[in-house]
């Protein structure tokens, strides 16, 4: 996805639809770029290649996992960015307000349905500091809190489409806003919600989404 800009994101804040299905920001950048090699990759490839990089992150409970193999690859989740201490209180309304939804999802977060939320301040927001955030909201199962090396956070914050056109604005990694990002990997079926929004809105558009057949032939 291409970067956005703050008008952007603060109208996206308002939309009482959310936006969902098939993603823009596969269809117009990934079909644009040069093939490295001979062998034409098909559009989930492609996804997982300029989107879903593969990269090692640690777990609020300090376990090594892999993005995409094992968060992402034939899962349906929910994904933000967030940070421990947050200055304009974003984090912690949008943090309380998912905690509404995994409620309202019941036992199917952590079953069939996965929330990642991933800092924005790697070196800060230790797997410590992250575990401790995740008790004082009251997170149940199913839910990780991820932090890694710098780099590859920022791999993960451009190829989701958390970012800004201005580059002085996308600097300040405290510069966010209350997005999360949905989908079913297998389907590439993406969308993007109002983290603020309200828990039974954005339930509803879930259910829309998430419980589609997956196809025999993926």
């Amino acid at each position: 996805m291409a970067g956005m800009t703050r008008r952007t994101w603060l109208a996206m804040l308002g939309l009482a639809p959310v936006m969902g299905g098939v993603m823009a920001w596969v269809k117009h950048e990934s079909e644009q770029r040069e093939e490295p090699t001979p062998q034409k990759l098909s559009p989930r490839e492609r996804l997982q290649r300029d989107h879903l990089p593969n990269v090692e992150l640690i777990t609020h409970e300090g376990q090594k996992v892999r993005f995409y193999d094992d968060l992402v690859k034939d899962k349906k989740v929910l994904i933000n960015f967030m940070l421990t201490k947050c200055r304009d209180g974003t984090c912690p309304v949008t943090t309380a307000n998912l905690v509404r939804l995994q409620k309202l999802l019941k036992d199917r977060v952590g079953r069939d349905i996965f929330f990642y939320s991933i800092t924005l301040k790697p070196k800060e927001d230790t797997p410590a500091a992250l575990r401790k955030y995740a008790k004082n909201h009251h997170v149940g199962p199913g839910w990780l809190f991820l932090t890694g090396k710098p780099e590859d956070i920022e791999r993960l914050r451009r190829g989701l489409g958390f970012s800004y056109r201005d580059p002085v604005e996308d600097a300040d990694k405290s510069n966010h806003v209350g997005m999360v990002r949905f989908g079913t990997e297998a389907l590439m079926f993406w969308g993007a919600a109002p983290g603020m929004a309200n828990p039974q809105h954005i339930l509803r558009i879930l259910l829309w989404e998430f419980d589609r057949p997956l196809p025999k032939n993926i």
